[in-house]
């Protein structure tokens, strides 16, 4: 009576584990400089064994971008509440991205290289995710202070995602906590000033 169960676990660990290895080596070499073959090897499977869990390449990809995007848009709403002062619940909108940016480097590489490799309906999917995303933070800096424009606070929002989301191309043996502070000081500071930045530290 167990064995399907048992199965069916065994099944979605390997296929995490295929998405865990593709998210490394995509980063790393790049989409197209990676097979069937060593994404199977990573895992200790045959290339042909991924096919069992993923129709090819193109749609491991998919996976992973289309499934941070999902992942952030429902993490972010779940930091917003409308109880708490807005810059507190910006603070923890930062807090939450620098999680995602210290924990997901390889996903912001494979991004930033990759994106163009989805096939269209899959680009447009993740487009839509990630304005959705923005959308929160605009509602929240609009809170925050209304007196900008949704075009200035959308730009203010683009540019902290630009800071937050430098993890990649910082030193790798920089300690995480000291990282951390550096990031959320400065995203503070540059959305609440620097006021609030020494009223609540």
């Amino acid at each position: 009576m167990n064995e399907p169960t048992q199965r069916s676990r065994r099944k979605a660990e390997r296929r995490q584990q295929l998405l865990a290895a593709a998210a490394r080596l995509f980063a790393d070499r790049g989409f197209r400089a990676v097979s069937i073959e060593d994404l199977g090897a990573t895992v200790g499977i045959s290339g042909p064994a991924v096919y069992r869990h993923f129709p090819g390449k193109e749609a491991i990809l998919a996976e992973l971008l289309e499934g941070v995007s999902r992942r952030m848009l429902a993490g972010g709403r779940a930091e917003i509440r409308p109880d708490l002062p807005a810059p507190v619940v910006l603070r923890r909108l930062i807090a939450f991205h620098t999680d995602f940016a210290l924990e997901d480097a390889d996903l912001i590489r494979l991004y930033d290289r990759d994106f163009d490799s989805l096939l269209p309906a899959e680009a447009r999917t993740v487009r839509q995710l990630q304005r959705a995303y923005v959308e929160l933070w605009v509602e929240v800096l609009r809170r925050a202070d209304p007196r900008p424009s949704v075009h200035v606070a959308r730009i203010k929002a683009h540019a902290i995602f630009g800071l937050l989301n430098s993890t990649p191309h910082l030193a790798p043996n920089a300690p995480a906590d000291v990282t951390r502070h550096i990031l959320e000081n400065m995203a503070i500071s540059a959305l609440l000033g620097p006021a609030d930045l020494i009223s609540s530290s």
